[in-house]
């Protein structure tokens, strides 16, 4: 049978990163194209211990349905921790459940744009979100990235020619896929241009916490006098990712129609999840626990900088984070890493070509993204200095 996909998927596919990952498979192969936290930090033991208290003292709890804005007494403390943590949260403001950040990327989409309507990106971005807004038929306007984050002048001049944009989606603080972080004085002139122009601003902080040196810049959301932006988290990177368990916050009016949004998608978020990790902020200090994930992000990420400098051939640049789990890589030329990630593929080193995280993710690319929060350091310094060899061959 040949099956009509509806057009809110004909611009979706997930074919190059598979072609890729599919070697990650083979352990012979080191991969620096992930971008999962490092395993090591995951509270399993604290995590099994509540999950069995839950399931023996509290079954219709933690077995039942529950509402689809979340566990309220979760809500509460979310509520409270992120205002007195990030100054977070004014009088309009709501906060509710969604199941991982990515879920938040969606729904806000699916009430915010129609067909046709305009999203701003960052260029790279996200490419989770970049298919979530391509799914409901958004046309993507991407803004180039600087070293210290958005072009401003650009991001102005894309609001000036697309008066229909709705959305302006950003990760600021160490940027999947490039690690930037945006600074200060561009977070307030984004802020500022995004209420003048009436564009709600998507803020996506899934790697906020993980600075290498306990500095956060504040937020958007810590900025919003207006109610212009939806701010979303989830505890992926500094809990667990396979709990799904993320949260939103924006004004109340945005959040009740993501709310009756979600119901359509999933009724809530598995209760038993939302459950484990409210109990395990309750019980266990995760202030302290990502005090220690920084020192090992910082650890591997200046491995892999190192490694970098080392053995990458010197026409090839990249980015220097300060934050998160990614490094941006540019070969520049007229070089397409797709072609250059297959050949590298063969000599058992892979990484994520940059054309997956771009607006038009046909068009050749000579950027492309490691990761290296996943891996042990020895095991890093080995995948860049293959990594190099297999570059200079293909350059050569």
């Amino acid at each position: 049978m040949e099956f009509r996909f509806s057009k809110k998927v004909s611009q979706i596919s997930g074919a190059a990163i598979e072609e890729i990952l599919k070697y990650a498979g083979d352990p012979t192969v080191i991969s620096l194209a992930g971008g999962n936290p490092a395993t090591e930090t995951f509270p399993a033991a604290e995590l099994g211990e509540i999950a069995q208290e839950l399931l023996t003292k509290q079954p219709s709890l933690a077995l039942q349905y529950n509402t689809p804005r979340g566990y309220a007494p979760f809500r509460e403390l979310l509520t409270a921790r992120l205002r007195d943590h990030d100054n977070i949260g004014r009088e309009f403001d709501d906060l509710f459940i969604v199941t991982g950040g990515q879920q938040a990327v969606d729904l806000l989409t699916k009430v915010m744009c129609d067909e046709g309507d305009v999203v701003l990106v960052e260029e790279p971005s996200f490419v989770g979100a970049l298919n979530a807004f391509r799914s409901y038929g958004a046309k993507l306007v991407g803004v180039k990235m600087e070293d210290d984050g958005i072009d401003v002048a650009g991001l102005e001049a894309a609001l000036q020619a697309n008066p229909n944009a709705k959305l302006f989606y950003t990760i600021p603080s160490f940027h999947n896929p490039t690690g930037i972080t945006t600074s200060y004085e561009k977070r307030k002139a984004v802020y500022a241009l995004c209420a003048q122009y009436g564009v709600v601003i998507l803020e996506d902080n899934p790697y906020g916490e993980l600075t290498f040196d306990g500095e956060k810049l504040p937020t958007y959301k810590s900025m919003d006098g207006e109610g212009i932006v939806l701010y979303c988290n989830s505890f992926s990177k500094v809990l667990s990712p396979g709990l799904r368990v993320g949260y939103a916050v924006g004004h109340k009016d945005l959040i009740q129609k993501m709310v009756d949004s979600k119901q359509t998608c999933d009724v809530h978020t598995p209760i038993l999840n939302q459950l484990m990790t409210y109990e395990y902020l309750k019980r266990y200090d995760i202030d302290a626990a990502i005090a220690k994930m920084r020192v090992l992000y910082r650890d591997k990420c200046q491995v892999m900088l190192d490694a970098i400098e080392e053995y990458l051939p010197k026409s090839i640049t990249h980015t220097v984070p300060k934050g998160g789990l990614f490094v941006w890589c540019d070969m520049h030329g007229d070089y397409d890493t797709r072609e250059v990630a297959q050949y590298c593929a063969q000599r058992k080193v892979v990484f994520v070509p940059g054309c997956t995280f771009m607006v038009d993710d046909q068009a050749p690319c000579s950027a492309f993204r490691l990761n290296y929060s996943t891996m042990e350091n020895a095991r890093i310094v080995e995948g860049v200095k293959l990594l190099g060899e297999a570059l200079r061959n293909f350059m050569k």
